[in-house]
């Protein structure tokens, strides 16, 4: 199996993700043994010593387990790094946030027109631009750009630059929210995402857009947000 030799992510990280998606598909299920060193080596085209850095990352992460004398096996932990609830109304996507208490690293931030859309509803007349990654437990999940109305920036600068933003306009009396949507599309990790997120380049991730519109169609709130494809979770109640 070719890896990508021109990404900044190291083959033994390249190699990591490969083992985690065999795991979460079942393709390695709970208890399978591990093929020997040799023949992951002659897989992959690597040495020994890069299989025993994949294999001793996703140790760490619970997922593998090394037994002397008897090999290296599933223990069914990476099927739970799919943790990360798409939620499908504002009050779950809030409490969700509020639940996660992501580690926030911003990227930028400035005074931007936001990208909207003819069927988003109208602009307001400034809006704050944040882009930030968000992680739990040191592991990056998503890159988020987010542009927010600067007169609702205003009222909070401090907690929306140190704070997840929709549990705070969960919060808010005025505006009032009155519509909130959003579109999943599954994508690929480009140069910068993958960089950002730490997954090979070209690994399926989850595209988010959310748009929030106040009472009078002013969009208060739109994000664009990519997730790693092997946190995401997508539960919905399908009507009879």
């Amino acid at each position: 199996m070719d890896l990508d030799s021109d990404s900044h992510v190291p083959k033994y990280a390249q190699i990591a993700d490969i083992f985690r998606r065999r795991i979460a598909r079942g393709q390695w299920p709970t208890g399978f043994r591990l093929p020997a060193n040799e023949q992951l080596a002659a897989e992959f085209g690597v040495s020994r010593v890069t299989i025993r850095q994949a294999v001793e990352l996703l140790a760490r992460d619970g997922a593998l387990e090394a037994q002397q004398g008897r090999g290296t096996f599933v223990t069914g932990g990476a099927r739970q790094d799919r943790w990360l609830r798409v939620e499908t109304t504002f009050a779950d996507l809030a409490e969700m946030y509020r639940d996660t208490s992501p580690e926030i690293i911003t990227i930028s931030e400035s005074r931007s027109v936001a990208p909207l859309l003819p069927e988003d509803g109208k602009a307001a007349a400034k809006y704050v631009f944040m882009r930030r990654v968000h992680s739990r437990a040191a592991q990056p999940y998503c890159v988020i750009s987010i542009y927010l109305d600067e007169s609702v920036f205003r009222r909070s600068p401090k907690r929306f630059r140190s704070e997840t933003v929709i549990p705070i306009l969960a919060e808010l009396k005025q505006p009032k929210i009155v519509r909130a949507r959003q579109t999943l599309t599954i994508g690929t990790a480009d140069v910068d995402v993958a960089r950002l997120l730490h997954v090979p380049l070209n690994s399926p991730v989850a595209e988010v857009r959310r748009v929030f519109t106040s009472a009078d169609g002013t969009v208060i709130y739109l994000a664009e947000v990519t997730y790693r494809g092997d946190f995401v979770r997508i539960e919905m109640d399908l009507r009879p």
